[in-house]
């Protein structure tokens, strides 16, 4: 004796979904056929994401039919209705543009002292004490942050060893990455290795604005700000757009170096911004054969300038190789042990101990 339709649909009405209705009462069975005892029929998931999750329902659905007196194969097909719903795509996050209207300087919420570490010129090593500083800060237990507001030749990203991209949950909010005990933030994480930035001074001041403003630094003691060489838009927006606590200007003993950077501090000063040291870096290279000490970029002319500014000469750093392949490797020399490690701790210490960090 053949099974019936009404059969079959009475056993289906017992495979219940999670919410209590049964397969029939979903509207789910289509193309229900009876053929002797063979039984064949679909079940139609709304769409393909479902679908995956059905097989069990479908293995239940099979079992009860084959169970019926008269049946001798049921064969079950499981399909949607629509295609697999596209993953949402992440929220695309513009970086440069014009700047928002500010109605004064403004701090992230959060952070409790903003450093801009500057120079004159570029190649005195600005963007290598910003990130040893940083770290040694970081080993001091201060809960530090590191700015890359090198918008044209950002460095950070190599010296730290981080190369991924900052999360954005909305579009706006900027979730910084994390290193060595330090919180990031880079132009150079937003774009391409190797891709040129070719912005206008309002692209810069936008990009600056956003780094400093949309990025969730959390809470900080410091926050520092490697910033391009020179004296242009970024310094200029930094200064005037943000609520500085100071400015720590990096040099190298050679006279030329000691020009641009007397610059940078005329700078600082007529934009407001108190200097709160100089730091002499590239100061000796001292021979790791013999010992002996060589001023290849003359001598004492960073700790000259310091006593006719009447500010701190807050530390004295040789050329050293160690320090190069540790920037170039992502681990910053300060994150070890060593005479520059212990170089750092100096600095970082004297910061700390003067209430600017």
């Amino acid at each position: 004796m053949s099974v019936t339709k009404a059969e079959i649909e009475n056993a289906l009405a017992r495979v219940n979904l999670p919410d209590g209705r049964n397969v029939l009462e979903h509207d789910l069975i289509r193309a229900l056929t009876v053929e002797g005892g063979v039984v064949r029929f679909v079940i139609e998931a709304p769409n393909a994401d479902v679908a995956r999750q059905m097989g069990p329902l479908r293995d239940a659905a099979e079992k009860v039919v084959a169970d019926l007196p008269g049946v001798t194969q049921a064969t079950v097909a499981l399909t949607a209705h629509g295609p697999a719903a596209k993953p949402a795509a992440p929220p695309s996050l513009k970086v440069g543009g014009h700047p928002k209207p500010q109605e004064g300087p403004t701090k992230p919420s959060g952070v409790q002292r903003i450093l801009a570490i500057g120079s004159g010129k570029g190649g005195v090593g600005k963007s290598t004490v910003s990130s040893n500083l940083a770290v040694a800060l970081a080993r001091q237990g201060r809960k530090v942050g590191l700015l890359d507001a090198d918008i044209y030749g950002p460095s950070q990203p190599r010296m730290m060893g981080v190369n991924k991209r900052p999360a954005s949950p909305d579009g706006k909010t900027i979730i910084p990455l994390h290193a060595h005990g330090v919180t990031l933030m880079s132009i150079g994480f937003m774009m391409e290795e190797g891709k040129a930035v070719v912005w206008r001074g309002p692209m810069l001041m936008g990009a600056l604005q956003q780094m400093l403003g949309q990025v969730e630094w959390g809470e900080l003691d410091v926050l520092l700000v490697d910033l391009p060489p020179g004296t242009g838009d970024v310094q200029l927006t930094l200064c005037t757009k943000s609520e500085l606590t100071g400015a720590i200007v990096v040099s190298t003993p050679q006279d030329v170096a000691l020009i641009d950077a007397r610059k940078a501090l005329d700078m600082f000063k007529t934009l407001k911004t108190p200097v709160l040291g100089l730091i002499e870096n590239m100061s000796m290279f001292v021979c790791p054969d013999c010992g002996s000490e060589h001023q290849i970029f003359g001598q004492g002319g960073v700790a000259a300038e310091a006593e006719k500014m009447g500010v701190p000469l807050l530390g004295v750093l040789p050329i050293d190789l160690e320090t190069r392949l540790a920037g170039d490797g992502g681990t910053p020399v300060a994150a070890g042990d060593g005479q520059m490690a212990e170089a750092y701790a100096r600095i970082a210490k004297g910061l700390i101990d003067g209430g600017m960090a």
